[in-house]
């Protein structure tokens, strides 16, 4: 008895208000215990104290699909079908901006278009931020005006299928609502009224600017200038220095070099070397010849064993 909708509310999209929130989800409502111990028997008048101490919104977290209070108080509004008027008031609601989220939410799954237009667009100018839990159970950060954009323009918002509402272009070429005038248009029209007086302090401060960066990069084309003369001047030390050592360590070399020639010319062991290999090479010389001379006689040997 405690679940079922109010004896006197009206269908909403034709069918009963509590039926907008899927079965599954409306099921997990009815059985968690915030809805048991919060919800029981409220009426339009307490709900609104409820709703102030709402502290984020969202609408199932956890594998095992548990509703937050906000949702929850969705499904009592479909419940009690509270009168327009007082939805409207959640709406207007400058001080507590949990209360206007919860009268946006449901404004948006029981009104019109036309009135889903009229009464949630003021709010894109509400910038205050908004405790988001998503369906992990971690909480994120958005602001009033990007909830109340996702609500005419997402099909899925906190977990329920929205109804479908008419676009804005249709609805202004039928007049039946107002054509919408961006903020930014106003800021446009003024910074373009601009006096003649700002606009010549403006190009005298472009003036200015451009003969401090004339003098800037003059400064740094000098300074460049002077840089690249000063590293020439160093790489032309490094090959002076380079040269004059390869010339020293060439010299050194020819140097050494004769040295050892006088060095050995003058030891009487290189003599004895040099007198050594002589007699090592006349020894193979005659090793040779006599080699020679065998393979000689063997070969006229065989060539007279063969006549025979």
């Amino acid at each position: 008895m405690a679940n079922r909708t109010v004896k006197d509310a009206k269908s909403v999209r034709g069918t009963n208000p509590q039926y907008l929130i899927e079965k599954i989800i409306r099921a997990r409502i009815y059985d968690s215990k915030y809805w048991k111990e919060e919800c029981f028997a409220l009426t339009a008048e307490l709900l609104v104290d409820k709703a102030m101490e709402l502290r984020y919104i969202g609408g199932v977290y956890g594998g095992n699909i548990k509703p937050t209070p906000f949702l929850c108080l969705v499904l009592k509004l479909l419940q009690i079908q509270p009168e327009k008027d007082i939805v409207v008031q959640f709406i207007k609601n400058e001080e507590f901006k949990y209360v206007r989220a919860l009268g946006a939410y449901y404004m948006r799954l029981t009104g019109t278009s036309v009135d889903c237009y009229k009464y949630l667009e003021p709010l894109f100018a509400d910038s205050r931020k908004l405790r988001f839990q998503n369906r992990q159970g971690a909480f994120e950060v958005i602001h009033v005006d990007e909830f109340i954009d996702q609500l005419l323009r997402e099909e899925r918002m906190c977990d329920v299928i929205l109804p479908r509402i008419q676009k804005r272009h249709v609805l202004e070429e039928n007049n039946e609502i107002e054509v919408k005038v961006s903020i930014l248009d106003d800021d446009i029209d003024d910074g373009g009224s601009s006096s003649s007086d700002d606009e010549n302090e403006e190009e005298g401060e472009i003036h200015q600017d451009k003969s401090r960066m004339e003098v800037d990069s003059y400064s740094y084309h000098s300074s460049k200038y002077d840089s690249y003369h000063r590293e020439m001047e160093k790489d032309r030390d490094r090959r002076h220095r380079s040269e004059k050592s390869t010339k020293d360590r060439g010299r050194d070399r020819s140097r050494s070099k004769e040295r050892d020639r006088r060095h050995r010319s003058k030891s009487p062991r290189h003599k004895e070397r040099d007198h050594d290999r002589e007699r090592y090479k006349d020894h193979d010389r005659e090793k040779y010849r006599d080699s020679r001379s065998d393979r000689r006689d063997k070969g006229d040997r065989d060539r007279r064993y063969d006549r025979r």
